[in-house]
C-alpha cells in the first residue's frame, strides 16, 4: 500500500513517525508525500497549543477530503477522542499508548498503481528513548496525553544506534518528552549519563545530540561527557518564564537565579556551546513590568536562539482558569519583541563563530546549495559541488551570515 505519514509537533512525534515509516517500508509498503496517491494517511497530531489543535483539525479535514483511509494518533487524538468520533466517523483513532500497533492495522496485500514520491530519510535521525512526563507544569496538557515517564531499554537504543551507524548516518538525536529522567523507571534504574557512556563505548557513531532537557537535570556527569567531541556541543534548556513570579505560577522547579547559575556552569565548561531555550510570553497575570523584567533577564543570558510562544490556554490545566488572563494582542506584541531578541542572539552567535572550523552533517543538497548543521547547532549554507552529498560529514569554516543562518566555506 501507499502510505502518507503526516507529523505535527515535537521531536518525539517526529521520531515516532520516522520509526513507523521504517516499519511500513520493511513490510513492503511505499511511503509517499502525496495525499492523492495515498491508500492510507496517518496523522501524528499535536495539542501543545491551541494553534497545534487547529493545525491538527485542518490536517484531519484535508486528509478526509482525499478519500483515503485516515488514521489519527498523537496528543490531539488522545485528548479529543469523543469529539473526533462524533464529528468524523470515518477515521481510525489510535491513542498514544497504542501508537506502536499502527503497523498492524494496515494490511500489506494491496498495492496502488499511481506513481509516488518516496520519502527522503532524515540525515540526522531522531530516536525516541523516553516517553511521558513526570512534571506538572500548570500550563501543559501533555502529561494527560502521554502519561508518566517510560524509558526504552538501553540495549534496544544501543542496537538502533548501531544500525543507524551501519547505514551510514553520522548523527543521531536522542529525544523524549522528559528526557532528563531517562531510565529512572527501569529495573534496575539507569540514567541518561550511563546511556551516553554506553553509546560512546559500544558504538562508533560520529555524533550524538541531546534534544530538550530540563536545566535541573543537567548533571556533572553529562557535562563531563560533553567534553567528548562525539557528544554535540548543544543543549536546549527550556526556561519558560522570565521572572520568579511567573515560574512559580507555572509550577517550574527553579528560580531565575538557580537557572542562571547552572547556565553559567555549563558555559564555563564550554564557552562556545550552543544553548537554546523556550520562553512563554503573556502567561496569566504577567504584567507589563513582569514582561519587561523577563525581557531583560532573557537578554542577559547567553542563548544562541529562542523558541518563543505566546501563552495558549489548555482546557484541563491549572493555568486555564487563572485570573488576569493577558489580552491576545498584548501576547502577540510581546511574542514579536521576544522573537526579535532571539533573532539578534542567533545572529550574534553566528558572528562569534566566524572563522571557527566546524564539522557539519549535510542534510540537503539542491539548486547548487548544501545545508548542514554544526555540532553547536548552527545551520550552515554553502555552495555545493558534485563532491558534496547529503548525509556526509564535512569540515567547514563559518564565513559570515546567510539570512538568519550562517554562510560556510568547505575546507579541504
Amino acid at each position: 500500500m501507499r502510505i502518507t505519514v503526516l507529523t505535527l509537533g515535537c521531536r518525539t512525534n517526529q521520531a515516532e513517525s520516522a520509526r513507523l515509516e521504517e516499519q511500513l517500508v520493511a513490510v513492503g509498503h511505499i511511503t509517499t508525500r502525496s495525499l492523492s496517491d495515498a491508500d492510507v494517511i496517518v496523522i501524528n497530531s499535536c495539542s501543545v497549543t491551541s494553534k497545534a489543535d487547529q493545525q491538527s483539525r485542518q490536517l484531519i479535514s484535508k486528509a478526509l477530503r482525499s478519500g483515503s483511509r485516515v488514521i489519527v494518533t498523537g496528543c490531539y487524538a488522545d485528548l479529543n477522542m469523543e469529539r473526533l468520533s462524533r464529528e468524523t466517523g470515518n477515521i481510525d483513532i489510535v491513542p498514544n499508548k497504542f501508537k506502536d500497533d499502527i503497523i498492524n492495522r494496515i494490511p500489506n496485500d494491496i498495492c496502488g498503481t499511481s506513481p509516488v514520491e518516496l520519502t527522503v530519510p532524515r540525515r540526522r535521525p531522531i530516536m525516541k528513548i523516553q516517553d511521558g512526563c513526570n512534571n506538572s507544569c500548570s500550563y501543559c496538557i501533555i502529561p494527560r496525553a502521554r502519561g508518566l515517564s517510560r524509558s526504552i531499554l538501553p540495549e534496544t537504543i544501543l542496537d538502533e544506534v548501531i544500525n543507524y551507524d551501519s547505514l551510514g548516518y553520522k548523527e543521531v538525536v536522542l529525544s523524549g518528552i522528559h528526557l532528563g529522567v531517562y531510565g529512572q523507571d527501569l529495573i534496575p534504574a539507569f540514567s541518561l549519563t550511563e546511556l551516553l557512556e554506553l553509546l560512546l563505548i559500544k558504538t562508533k557513531i560520529n555524533r550524538i545530540r541531546l534534544s530538550s532537557i530540563e536545566i535541573t537535570e543537567v548533571t556533572d556527569g553529562i557535562l563531563d561527557l560533553m567534553k567528548e567531541n562525539r557528544i554535540c556541543q548543544h543543549l536546549h534548556l527550556p526556561l519558560q518564564g522570565g521572572t520568579d513570579k511567573t515560574l512559580k505560577s507555572m509550577n517550574r522547579p527553579y528560580t531565575i537565579d538557580e537557572y542562571k547559575r547552572v547556565l553559567e556552569r555549563i558555559i564555563q565548561a564550554n564557552d562556545n556551546i550552543g544553548i537554546g531555550t523556550d520562553i512563554i510570553v503573556g502567561f496569566p497575570d504577567e504584567t507589563d513590568e513582569d514582561y519587561e523584567r523577563s525581557l531583560k533577564e532573557v537578554s542577559s543570558m547567553q542563548f544562541s536562539y529562542l523558541h518563543v510562544f505566546p501563552y495558549s490556554g489548555r482546557p484541563g490545566t491549572a493555568a486555564y482558569n487563572m485570573p488576569n488572563q493577558v489580552a491576545a494582542q498584548t501576547k502577540k506584541n510581546r511574542a514579536r519583541q521576544m522573537t526579535e531578541l532571539g533573532s539578534l542572539k542567533r545572529a550574534n552567535f553566528i558572528t562569534k563563530n566566524m572563522e571557527y572550523e566546524h564539522d557539519i552533517v549535510i542534510e540537503s543538497v539542491r539548486n547548487g546549495r548544501a545545508i548542514g548543521t554544526t555540532s553547536n547547532y548552527i545551520k550552515a549554507i554553502l555552495d555545493s559541488d558534485k563532491e558534496i552529498v547529503a548525509g556526509m560529514l564535512m569540515k567547514v569554516r563559518i564565513a559570515g551570515r546567510y539570512g538568519s543562518d550562517a554562510a560556510a566555506i568547505p575546507l579541504t
